[in-house]
């Protein structure tokens, strides 16, 4: 997939931050006027053709010769085998831009700056020793929801929250953790822990409602990728202005010298379509991978980016990595059994059978 990787970047670069942390300039451009510019002109369409069939041919010669490749499976059994530390990472990756926030002065988003910083502090450094972690968890879900109910648009720009504290809510605290070693003394014979214990565990409660681990892919991607889904068509495709600005702001017409417009169309539909795959669970680690190296290239590429504001989006594309896709995905059901029509060693290997 490293060709898809190649594309993707090559088209969208910088262009794919959150443009509302990075100026505050913008420009009335209707989204006719973005698509007349992108779509105007011979170049820019012969561009979005030779794209459109590099990713498509990407994908045919992964599921055609994938298999002839041994470091894809050394690749994907080494991510399996990091699964013990998912909600480690989870936990990091939601406390460690907490703390940020409370720290600097912002709520959740730094477009919605705000005085108090105790809360968001203390949820933070509370999911980093993981204590208390899944009741945290909740009161930090809850503290986002009511934040955007008082604050709109701007907190939906770190809707990513939202995806790692329900996926926190289903993995716990995993290890090293306080809870875990609380719940140690708990479960241990002869502890003083053990005689006070009463009611059950969330874990226990959870999996009683038939939620436990393997829901975590599954909540991940899908609610990543409505982030990704309205950061590529609600900010960029349906509000250009901005996003037009960041182009001109940073010159990166002279990065990739197409236009302006092109710029933006690239960015938002590349994270429109990163947005479907992780909802469809489609291509996922390779999807996420393209996510991860399009925000390192964001933070390079912006001196002014707001590095903790995408701490979240980068821990969840490596959870993603290391979990795939999950149930209920279409790697799941359906990616499998065409890969195995199409693969041409599979085949070969039918007819050895066979004969």
């Amino acid at each position: 997939m490293g060709t898809l990787t190649g594309v993707l970047l090559a088209v969208t670069g910088s262009a794919t931050a959150h443009v509302d942390y990075v100026t505050d300039e913008s420009e009335f451009t209707s989204v006719a006027e973005l698509l007349a510019g992108a779509f105007g002109s011979l170049l820019n369409l012969a561009l979005i053709g030779t794209g459109t069939v590099a990713v498509f041919a990407a994908v045919a010669a992964y599921l055609r010769f994938g298999s002839a490749i041994r470091d894809i499976e050394v690749i994907r059994r080494t991510l399996d085998s990091y699964r013990p530390y998912l909600p480690w990472m989870l936990r990091l990756s939601v406390g460690l831009p907490l703390v940020g926030a409370g720290f600097g002065r912002y709520l959740f988003s730094p477009s919605v700056p705000a005085e108090g910083r105790l809360l968001q502090v203390l949820l933070g450094f509370f999911l980093l020793f993981g204590l208390g972690t899944r009741l945290v968890a909740a009161v930090g879900l809850a503290t986002y929801l009511l934040t955007l109910l008082g604050n709109g648009t701007p907190v939906l720009l770190a809707s990513e929250y939202v995806a790692g504290f329900l996926a926190i809510i289903v993995v716990g605290p995993g290890q090293p953790s306080a809870d875990m070693l609380l719940r140690r003394l708990v479960v241990t014979e002869g502890t003083i822990a053990n005689r006070l214990r009463g009611d059950r565990l969330p874990k226990e409660l959870l999996a009683n409602v038939g939620i436990g681990q393997a829901a975590a892919p599954v909540v991940i991607r899908v609610f990543l990728g409505l982030n990704f889904l309205y950061l590529g068509i609600g900010q960029k495709l349906l509000q250009p202005g901005s996003a037009l600005a960041v182009v001109t702001t940073y010159d990166l017409t002279a990065v990739v010298p197409v236009s302006p417009e092109l710029w933006v169309v690239g960015a938002g539909v590349t994270e429109a379509v990163i947005g479907l795959a992780f909802i469809a669970g489609i291509f996922t680690r390779a999807t996420a991978t393209v996510s991860f190296l399009m925000l390192t290239v964001t933070l390079f590429g912006l001196p002014n980016d707001p590095v903790l504001a995408h701490v979240t989006l980068f821990g969840l594309s490596s959870a993603l990595m290391v979990t795939g896709a999950g149930r209920l995905s279409l790697d799941a059901r359906h990616i499998p059994a065409l890969h195995r029509r199409l693969d041409l060693n599979e085949g070969a290997t039918e007819e050895m059978s066979a004969d």
